[in-house]
């Protein structure tokens, strides 16, 4: 599959659980905006709502037409269990997950399937095996897995089945550099970061008078001295991005582009402007130099 290396990330498509006050024409807005103008891969997850981004999107794509034209990936594992979510890797949910999928897409099939989260129980070939079968059956045309340790992810390629991995990374969380994006390069999966821009800290836009009244405000990477040394490391790439007439998230969604197995990146948006600023991130060629420099400015 062919996709624009800038998608759009939809959990703020229907997320009412993830944000307050979002509106739903804004947020089917956004998805128009985002074809309208070459975005041609969404993420989207059953947990984005729960359901309900999915639905919007595939209102947007009955409009819209030309199915073949966009690449829609979704995710699944969450279930509802005497009114608390628990995570489900067994082949008879994931089954599950990606019929009741089609039904709120609107659509014939999913270009790109994941395993939303592991659960403990089910071995992650067998929940893969599930997929498979799914793909040769037409319902799946891709296979991925989200959140997946280095030995989960083993697990679950044991047959070469896995095409992408979803997980955490960016310049101040980059574990997965030392076994997991190596392990991908070597066996051709595709590497999808989420949080790429670290909750809006790698945007360039936040001083120490920056004030939190979310998640962020218990995070250590906001709070004292931490939050100081993270915002000196972020102003070091001004110089860079300024050069180039770009802002600072530009040019740090440029770098993870030249980072090998990542091939797609999927910054959110809340409001169709923002879908169109993301988009200006393809406008930022960096020199092998200035990749080396964010490269050492953020070595943990």
């Amino acid at each position: 599959m062919y996709v624009n290396p800038i998608g759009l990330g939809t959990n703020a498509v229907g997320g009412h659980n993830i944000y307050p006050n979002l509106s739903d024409d804004t947020g089917k807005q956004v998805v128009r905006t985002a074809f309208e103008n070459g975005i041609n891969f969404l993420d989207t997850a059953y947990i984005y709502g729960p359901e309900h981004s999915e639905r919007l999107i595939g209102e947007v794509i009955q409009e819209k037409g030309n199915r073949q034209d966009v690449v829609i990936a979704t995710k699944g594992s969450h279930k509802l269990v005497d009114g608390k979510m628990v995570h489900d890797n067994s082949p008879a949910f994931l089954t599950e997950c990606v019929e009741s999928s089609l039904k709120r897409l609107h659509t014939d099939f999913i270009d790109l399937f994941y395993i939303h989260f592991p659960d403990q129980n089910t071995p992650k070939a067998e929940a893969v095996g599930a997929l498979k079968r799914l793909k040769d059956a037409g319902k799946i045309r891709a296979i991925g897995v989200s959140n997946f340790s280095i030995e989960q992810l083993k697990e679950a390629n044991v047959h070469g089945d896995v095409d992408v991995l979803q997980s955490e990374y960016n310049l101040f969380k980059r574990s997965v550099e030392q076994e997991i994006l190596p392990y991908c390069a070597g066996n051709n999966i595709s590497f999808v970061p989420y949080f790429p821009l670290a909750a809006g800290l790698l945007g360039g836009k936040y001083t120490r008078d920056t004030k939190f009244d979310d998640g962020r405000a218990r995070n250590p990477m906001f709070q004292g001295e931490e939050f100081a040394r993270n915002l000196a490391k972020v102003d070091q790439l001004r110089t860079i991005a300024d050069a180039k007439h770009a802002e600072v998230a530009h040019v740090v969604l440029a770098w993870y582009l030249t980072v090998e197995s990542i091939d797609a990146l999927i910054p959110g948006a809340k409001k169709p402007e923002q879908v169109l600023n993301n988009l200006k991130t393809l406008q930022v060629r960096l020199t092998a130099d200035e990749i080396a420099k964010i490269d050492q400015i953020f070595q943990v």
